[in-house]
């Protein structure tokens, strides 16, 4: 049984990545159906970790699921009674999440250190697709859209170059991957040990600071520059680790400046820093970035006190939901997640959902703070990317949702055997 939810969690993972690359490029015609290609194996791995009698019965786990059936009830009685859209909706903390607390569970970390190596081969590939995509037109094959459309998948970028999205349906695959991926960079560089050959390390690197620029992504510089102060915490509190630092710092120095000498990163550098100044600009420059971004759309537009009591309705705060429902997009709901929340469940079951999620990533941040402690730095690092993402990333995407499970499972999968017991 367990044999069979490793093998489930490596399809889960696989699927993730190339699910896009089967929407635009394989089975066009089946791109709708595709979009909850995962479903089927969440499906799965929960029938298996019942029948193994390893479903998670931590209270993180009941509480949402609870508050998620709350609000399917709700929906019919107050919301928008449409029984699609509510179990779309449903499927997120009913299907995905608890896969979380499974993987956490079934994999240790040996199968972290297999998981790891496959990020970073993947990783290389995909930022030779990336470079491909960036500098061929949007009508070439490479940057086909959903579903084969012809006029390109690339999103508003700068300096005449677009946004690509790699294998990923959208933009926003590929910056949640690259997010994902330091992580598992950092660790390798950190770990003192040849857990994966030192050419391989070195290749991922270069392609992860080529990705940078490639992706016009101001996500990813952001991403991993939490897990660079991550990493930073841990030659403070472990001075054996400032050698590997140094080491990691010099080879990133010389990487960059390897990528220097080449055309095809300073044209894709130039693009990136134009866009970067204009994104700024517009916002308002660092402060404005705070106080806009951050504060006032991600976290205080959750609190709107003319919202039904009730909500909406789950899956109302969805793109698919809202394309069902009104023709339009969530942007018309509500496009930060807080407020997607307290919209879909109403004001007092949303700031329920809220405040769950957080003390989860407090309860995780503690244990993997423990595991640290321990000379396991595994779980600290992952929870560079894991922290935000678990708090407040948007989990109706479900190419976001797909990479917030994986890191919160391979979070408590890589903490040591005794403290990861907190979460089963």
């Amino acid at each position: 049984m367990i044999k069979s939810l490793k093998k489930a969690t490596w399809v889960y993972f696989l699927l993730l990545i190339f699910e896009g690359g089967l929407r635009k490029w394989v089975v066009p015609a089946l791109s709708g159906p595709l979009l909850v290609v995962r479903d089927p194996v969440a499906i799965y791995m929960i029938f298996l970790a019942i029948r193994a009698g390893i479903f998670p019965k931590n209270l993180f786990n009941w509480s949402l699921l609870m508050l998620t059936i709350l609000t399917f009830i709700f929906t019919f009685l107050a919301g928008h009674g449409n029984i699609i859209v509510a179990i779309y909706g449903l499927r997120i903390f009913v299907l995905h999440f608890p896969l979380i607390f499974i993987i956490g569970q079934v994999l240790d970390h040996d199968d972290m250190i297999k998981i790891g190596k496959a990020v970073l081969i993947i990783n290389i590939m995909m930022t030779l697709l990336v470079a491909v995509q960036f500098y061929s037109p949007q009508t070439a094959w490479v940057n086909r859209g959903i579903g084969g459309e012809g006029d390109g998948s690339g999103f508003s970028g700068a300096g005449g170059f677009y946004r690509v999205p790699g294998t990923f349906s959208f933009t926003n695959g590929l910056s949640a991957f690259y997010s994902f991926t330091a992580p598992f960079i950092f660790y390798f560089w950190f770990s003192g040990k040849n857990q994966v050959p030192k050419y391989l390390l070195w290749a991922s690197t270069l392609a992860l600071l080529a990705a940078v620029p490639l992706s016009i992504s101001r996500t990813v510089l952001f991403s991993i520059g939490i897990t660079f102060i991550f990493s930073l915490f841990l030659v403070s509190q472990n001075k054996k680790t400032f050698g590997r630092m140094l080491g990691a710092t010099i080879a990133v120095v010389l990487l960059f400046g390897i990528l220097q000498q080449f055309t095809f990163f300073q044209t894709a550098s130039s693009a990136f820093t134009d866009r970067f100044d204009s994104a700024s600009e517009s916002e308002g420059g660092a402060e404005g970035v705070i106080s806009n971004r951050i504060i006032q759309y991600s976290l205080l537009s959750a609190f709107d006190w003319d919202i039904p009591p009730l909500g909406y309705g789950l899956g109302a705060g969805s793109n698919v939901g809202a394309q069902l429902l009104t023709g339009g997009t969530m942007v018309e709901f509500s496009e930060s997640e807080w407020g997607r929340l307290t919209r879909e469940s109403g004001m007092f079951l949303g700031l329920l959902f809220i405040l769950t999620r957080i003390f989860l990533t407090l309860r995780l941040s503690s244990v993997a703070y423990k595991n640290f402690k321990r000379g396991n730095i595994m779980p600290w690092l992952i929870l560079s990317f894991a922290s935000v993402n678990i708090i407040q990333g948007p989990l109706s995407q479900p190419t976001t949702l797909g990479f917030i499970v994986l890191a919160g499972g391979f979070l408590i999968a890589g903490m040591d055997s005794n403290t990861k017991k907190v979460f089963a």
